[in-house]
């Protein structure tokens, strides 16, 4: 039985690297609510990326919603249909309630058919984090490795997933919550830069603040020479918020200094993107485990 990689927008992969790989991922995205109209995050196709963060750029804040169970049973019913085994690789539960609608969708798929091949797999991960595991069990299953191989790789590798984001405007983290508005308001006098992580629970955190972007660009490069394991075999993500010439500096400098396997950048859609504005730089690779 073949294998069908299910794949949220969260996982804020290249486009082309979707198009190049449609034989074994299936996309679901994201509703996303601008200004009071709906759009689908399908990865940059229905509304481009310079459209999207023309709108950020203005300062309007998007709302995000969780695909809801039914768009799951839709996809479950399709790959189903057409002999899959499929593996939804998803979200991560501690920042979403997508991951939980997938596994209420299963439950009630299977009470109709039973025989359904269906793996929902919580990667505690989010944006090139989740995207960087999409990665490797892409080129699993290219290499022919069974469904229980692709598997038991994801969820001994999950946890290994590291995320790094430098994030550049303070308003959006104000604006989302994650930071008052006092801090904001000094971060943005001083020039400081908050960089995040995902910890183990897949949620969120604050890591600490450097001072300027040229720094907090360094920094996510220090966390990678210091937690990678494998260089040979390692694979770098860069995602960026809108801000390219950043994005392939880093990856100029990374591949200056460091002989690894391979490394992406991409463009950050617009479900994480909501959350964090433009401008923010992120670096997500397989190495040690998380700093918590």
């Amino acid at each position: 039985m073949s294998i069908m990689l299910l794949v949220d927008s969260c996982s804020d992969l290249p486009l082309e690297f979707i198009e190049n790989n449609l034989n074994i991922i299936d996309t679901i995205g994201m509703s996303v609510n601008i200004d009071g109209k709906d759009y689908y995050d399908d990865f940059g196709k229905t509304l481009s990326h310079k459209e999207f963060y023309g709108y950020l750029r203005q300062g309007i804040m998007p709302k995000t919603a969780a695909i809801n169970s039914y768009s799951f049973l839709e996809k479950f019913k399709k790959h189903h249909e057409k002999g899959y085994s499929l593996i939804y690789l998803g979200f991560t539960s501690g920042l979403s309630g997508t991951f939980n609608n997938a596994v209420m969708a299963k439950e009630m798929f299977l009470e109709e058919h039973p025989d359904a091949d269906i793996t929902v797999i919580d990667t505690k991960s989010a944006s090139v984090g989740e995207g960087v595991l999409v990665i490797h069990a892409v080129e699993m299953i290219r290499k022919g490795h069974s469904k229980e191989e692709v598997i038991k790789w994801i969820q001994e590798n999950k946890m290994k997933s590291n995320h790094w984001f430098a994030v550049n405007d303070l308003n959006f983290l104000k604006k989302g919550g994650r930071l008052s508005a006092t801090k904001a308001a000094v971060g943005t006098i001083l020039n400081v830069k908050p960089i995040l992580t995902v910890d183990d629970q897949g949620e969120l955190k604050p890591y600490t603040s450097v001072r300027g972007r040229k720094k907090s660009m360094k920094f996510i490069y220090d966390k990678l020479v210091e937690h990678m394991t494998n260089p040979e075999e390692t694979i770098v993500v860069i995602g960026h918020g809108d801000c390219l010439n950043d994005a392939i500096k880093i990856e100029k400098y990374i591949n200056k200094h460091l002989k690894l396997k391979k490394v992406i950048v991409t463009e950050l859609c617009s479900t994480i993107a909501s959350h964090v504005g433009p401008d923010m730089i992120s670096l997500a690779f397989i190495g040690e485990g998380r700093e918590n």
